[in-house]
């Protein structure tokens, strides 16, 4: 990962802050992407505000890193909201959270593409989740966007390949973060989900730090189109 130019959407907390501070750490240029401002995140790598539901703003920092003499090794999309039926008006909240975790990240990997080709070639990692191939209650929008999320990325790989640039899901299970902060504070929910995975635990953010390097450095130079599960198990429990 030394020297590796890696950009990471949604780095303002959670899985993407994790990630950047981990690619910093190996080594990595690391630009890193959220909504919140630069003063309440704080970091040793460069932080940006930008929505990547905003093209032009997404288009200005991959100008920046190429003014700034940088080619593109790496990108992460980890930008993603969830927003659990019912609240508010259904309809309008399937659109957003398609709108981000699915076509947001579409727009990035197009944009990205002549900056990594111009570097020889990279790595695109995209966070998905267990529930891109599991169905949960209560949130359609989010399981739709990730289903869809899964399969955008071995298109993806399909048509990228030719260019040098590996294609690749990263999917977690249940991590403690602040977007499952209300499951994990629910002692039900809690030991429901404790159950469920083989380790017997919930994950944290650092479990996945060791998968997301392997994916963007050239450990894995023969893996495109595949699905990386990082969920203690969940995903091969039966009864």
């Amino acid at each position: 990962m030394e020297g590796k130019v890696c950009l990471v959407t949604g780095a303002s907390r959670g899985i993407g802050q994790g990630i950047a501070e981990a690619f910093y750490r190996t080594g990595a240029v690391v630009y890193g992407l959220g909504r919140t401002s630069i003063d309440a995140v704080g970091s040793d790598w460069n932080y940006i505000e930008c929505d990547v539901t905003d093209k032009n703003q997404f288009l200005k920092v991959l100008h920046r890193i190429h003014d700034e003499g940088h080619k593109l090794n790496v990108l992460v999309n980890a930008a993603g909201v969830t927003v659990p039926n019912p609240v508010g008006d259904a309809r309008t909240n399937f659109r957003s959270t398609i709108e981000t975790n699915l076509v947001s990240v579409y727009s990035c990997c197009v944009e990205v593409l002549p900056y990594m080709k111009a570097s020889g070639g990279g790595s695109i990692i995209n966070i998905t989740s267990i529930g891109s191939t599991l169905g949960f209650s209560g949130n359609p929008s989010y399981g739709a966007s990730k289903g869809g999320l899964r399969m955008l990325t071995k298109s993806l790989a399909n048509d990228f390949a030719t260019d040098k640039i590996r294609v690749n899901n990263l999917a977690p299970g249940y991590i403690r973060t602040d977007m499952t902060r209300l499951s994990f504070e629910d002692n039900t929910m809690n030991e429901a989900r404790q159950q469920r995975t083989l380790l017997g635990r919930w994950g944290e953010i650092s479990d996945l730090c060791g998968s997301a390097i392997f994916l963007a450095s050239d450990a894995s130079s023969y893996v495109t189109g595949t699905d990386l599960f990082v969920d203690g198990g969940w995903t091969a429990k039966g009864l």
